[in-house]
């Protein structure tokens, strides 16, 4: 399976609709009681790029898109514009938003993760595919210098120190990112006329796993 380095056209990506599937297998005991299990240790993203088309200028430029992925073959990045961000959307980056970690003292590379916390408890998502450029790093409050102390690998959303951090401090991160995504369909069916009258086509869109 190949994978674009290109991110979805955030003209035509905003106003979609979508967001996050989880799947529960429930089990009705004959006491009336439940029994639920996950098979999936993480979501899984769903989005209608159809729903952020305006123009036949639009609806060019997503076949052109769709025509250079071969469908389904190639995945893709999606700009998730209801979360797209180590901050909360009414604050700014700081490279101090998302613990990512904790120095040993031997460790140099860190994954980027998101953590979604609602009481008591919380969810830990991967981020692999951060916005280039956008990677902010911290070790405990001390901010770090891109390029010099941390590279990142912007393609798999690995953070690399220049030396292992000391034990017990926290490895911080702040940062943009984009969802991998592909194509849920072989076929994009669109219909000039029907479009003008305002009808608009549905273009699915699935988070991949990479």
């Amino acid at each position: 399976m190949g994978f674009h380095e290109i991110r979805f056209p955030t003209d035509l990506s905003f106003g979609s609709t979508g967001g996050p599937e989880r799947r529960t297998d429930i089990v009705t005991l004959a006491n009336g009681h439940e029994e639920r299990n996950t098979p999936w240790a993480h979501s899984r993203r769903h989005y209608d790029a159809g729903a952020g088309l305006r123009s036949l200028d639009d609806i060019e430029a997503l076949i052109a898109f769709f025509e250079a992925r071969r469908g389904q073959l190639h995945g893709f990045r999606w700009k998730d514009w209801a979360d797209w961000r180590s901050a909360p959307p009414s604050e700014p980056i700081r490279p101090t938003d998302q613990r990512i970690g904790t120095g040993d003292g031997v460790t140099m590379t860190f994954q980027l993760v998101k953590t979604y916390r609602s009481g008591e408890e919380s969810y830990t998502r991967p981020i692999v595919k951060p916005v280039p450029g956008s990677v902010r790093m911290a070790l405990g409050s001390l901010p770090k210098v891109p390029g010099q102390e941390f590279t990142a690998d912007e393609t798999r959303g690995l953070v690399t120190f220049e030396q292992a951090p000391d034990i017990g401090v926290a490895v911080n991160a702040g940062f943009e990112f984009d969802v991998p995504v592909r194509f849920d369909t072989d076929r994009i069916a669109t219909s000039v006329s029907s479009f003008q009258a305002g009808e608009i086509p549905s273009v699915p869109v699935v988070e991949i796993r990479l």
